[in-house]
Formats: C-alpha cells, sequence, structure tokens
C-alpha cells in the first residue's frame, strides 16, 4: 500500500464538521427549531464518520446503521435563521461496534454569538452492503493512553447490558383509550401512522435512525402538548434503543404515552412497531424504544409548572415509580457533576 493511500485510510476517523442554515421548515408551532430535527442532523453526521471509518480498512464494503443514543440533554434552544455546527468524533470501537460523540453548535450569523445545543452519544453498527444480515468487523482505532481506551471499554459494556435489559420489558402497547379525564395517561396518549419510502432509507433500504427519531419527538411533543396544553420543548432524551431493523415498505406505528410529572417536567414513553405490508408479522417486539422529557414554557421561554398526572391502573403506578427513580438519579447525577465543576 502507498504511502497516500495509508494517509487517506488513516485519517478516515478524524473528527468531522457538518454545517447548515436552520430554515422556517424546520421549527416547531413555537417558532423554535424542532428537536427531532437536531436528532437527525445528529445521526446524519454519525453514520458519516462511522461509515468512513469501518471502510477505512475493510475490503468489504459496508453501511454504518444506528443501534443505540446514550441519553442526550438539550441544553439551549436553537433558532430559524442560526447556523448549526454538528461535529462528530470517534471515541471508541469495540469489535463489532463504534461508539460516536456529537456536539452541536448553534451560531448567530449576525452577531457571531455561538453556544452549545446539544451534545450526544450514538452507537453504530457497520453492516455489508452485499448482506444485510452480516455484521462486519470494526477496524480499531488508535487512543491517546490505555485509561481512554479502559473508559471506553466501560462504556461499551454499560451500554450492551442495558440495550438487553430493555429489550426483555419492551412488549408493553398502547390501546384506544375511551371517556378520559384531562391529565391521565390515557387522555394524552399519541400514535403516528407512516409509510416507509425511499426518501426514508439509506444504501440498505432501511429506514435512516434520524428519520424514526424525528418522528419519535413529534409524537412525544404531541402528548406532551395535549397534557399541559402550553407550549413545550424537548428538554432530553433518554437512551433511544434500536432494536430491530425496519425495510422500505414497512408501515410503522409511532405510539406515546405519559409516564410520570414532576413539578417542572414530564417523561414520555415512545416505541415504534414495524409491520411491512407485504410480508407476514414476525416480530412483536418493538423496534425502538426511548424516553423523552419536556419542559412547558411561558411566551417568555420560563419554565411552567406541570399538571399532575393521574394514574389510576396498577401498571400506570408502577411507571409512574420507574419514571420518578429516573427522576431522581438523573437530577442526582446533574448534582454531583456540579459540584465537581466548583
Amino acid at each position: 500500500m502507498d504511502g497516500a493511500v495509508k494517509t487517506r485510510l488513516q485519517s478516515s476517523g478524524c473528527p468531522i464538521q457538518v454545517s447548515r442554515i436552520l430554515r422556517p421548515d424546520d421549527a416547531n408551532i413555537a417558532g423554535n427549531v424542532h428537536g427531532g430535527t437536531i436528532l437527525k442532523m445528529i445521526e446524519e453526521a454519525g453514520v458519516i464518520i462511522s461509515t468512513r471509518h469501518c471502510n477505512s480498512q475493510n475490503e468489504e464494503r459496508c453501511v454504518a446503521v444506528l443501534a443505540r443514543v446514550e441519553r442526550t440533554d438539550f441544553l439551549s434552544p436553537m433558532s430559524i435563521g442560526e447556523v448549526a455546527h454538528v461535529s462528530a468524533e470517534i471515541t471508541y470501537t469495540s469489535k463489532h461496534s463504534v461508539e460516536v460523540q456529537v456536539n452541536v453548535m448553534a451560531e448567530n450569523i449576525l452577531n457571531g454569538a455561538k453556544q452549545m445545543a446539544n451534545r450526544a452519544t450514538l452507537w453504530y453498527v457497520p453492516l455489508s452492503v452485499e448482506n444485510v444480515n452480516k455484521v462486519v468487523k470494526v477496524p480499531p482505532m488508535q487512543y491517546s493512553s490505555p485509561e481512554q481506551q479502559e473508559e471506553g471499554r466501560k462504556r461499551y459494556e454499560a451500554q450492551k447490558l442495558d440495550r438487553i435489559e430493555t429489550k426483555q420489558r419492551n412488549e408493553d402497547q398502547i390501546f384506544p383509550a375511551i371517556n378520559v379525564e384531562p391529565y391521565t395517561v390515557g387522555y394524552s396518549q399519541s400514535s403516528l401512522i407512516h409509510l416507509v419510502g425511499p426518501s426514508d432509507c439509506a444504501l440498505h433500504n432501511f429506514v435512516q435512525g434520524g428519520v424514526t427519531m424525528k418522528l419519535m419527538d413529534e409524537v412525544a411533543g404531541i402528548v406532551a402538548a395535549r397534557h399541559c396544553k402550553t407550549n413545550i420543548v424537548t428538554a432530553s432524551v433518554d437512551a433511544i434503543n434500536f432494536h430491530q431493523k425496519i425495510e422500505k415498505g414497512s408501515v410503522i406505528t409511532v405510539s406515546g404515552r405519559m409516564t410520570f410529572t414532576s413539578n417542572k417536567s414530564m417523561e414520555i414513553e415512545v416505541f415504534v412497531d414495524a409491520d411491512h405490508v407485504l410480508k407476514s408479522l414476525t416480530e412483536t417486539a418493538h423496534a425502538v424504544t426511548a424516553f423523552f422529557t419536556y419542559v412547558s414554557l411561558d411566551k417568555d421561554g420560563k419554565a411552567l409548572p406541570i399538571p399532575t398526572l393521574k394514574v389510576e391502573t396498577e401498571d400506570e403506578k408502577r411507571r409512574f415509580e420507574e419514571g420518578r427513580n429516573r427522576y431522581l438519579q438523573t437530577k442526582a447525577k446533574r448534582m454531583a457533576e456540579a459540584m465537581k465543576c466548583q
């Protein structure tokens, strides 16, 4: 292999940055950039860098597909007319997966002001172009220290365990509710049905992860707005797990329901089911699952109190307590991180 080719392949895992101006069709009804649009930009940057890396040393061509998004926080709202700078960097590789760290910076091009809008960690798996059921081996990356590699390995093992646990408990279904009262789970629950077409898919003719996440955010936003009847925005997304591929021609049902409310936030569980219109249904488990957290804002952007969720059944009470535990764990983690910064 000559020197020019070596240089090209070794640089394939270098950080990348993609920038674009935010347009009116990126906005939600409140005028801010749709949370799902930001998630889609994040996923696109991640798939570019991970696919490049996985093809840098393999003779068998492959495309990276999204397997998981770790918890991501929406740190500040983005506005129409700003420029989104999305940067991605590979931070760990296992034998068959790639961890990518993505940052989103918002720039006001009128005055040059910049602020961090979002940080996310994503995991990708490379699939062969010739055989979509074959996982291709990931080329190893160079670490700056053994400690960096060990920290990455711990993150890999933790997300692998969580994916297994999540898949084991994702059999819940949402059924239509009749004559429900305001502030109950049934009152705000919502579903969206979408036919997966060519524009939704990547090279394998399977739906892009960013497309799915955008639809999930739309449904979660509808649930939140129905519950509060106010302006709502995405505050964070818990881990999004992609359990199975969704191919072109599938009808996907994206369903969301309220699980927990605190004084200033609400958690919505969202899952995606897929049914190919020309094939028999063989899988009954959800294809994608996640928890979205929303806040309610007044016209000045200040947080409003959230109406308390009325839980009625034993399952609703159980989900509420599980949501409370996630809320308290996240709150404790933020307090610990704030203490470190002092």
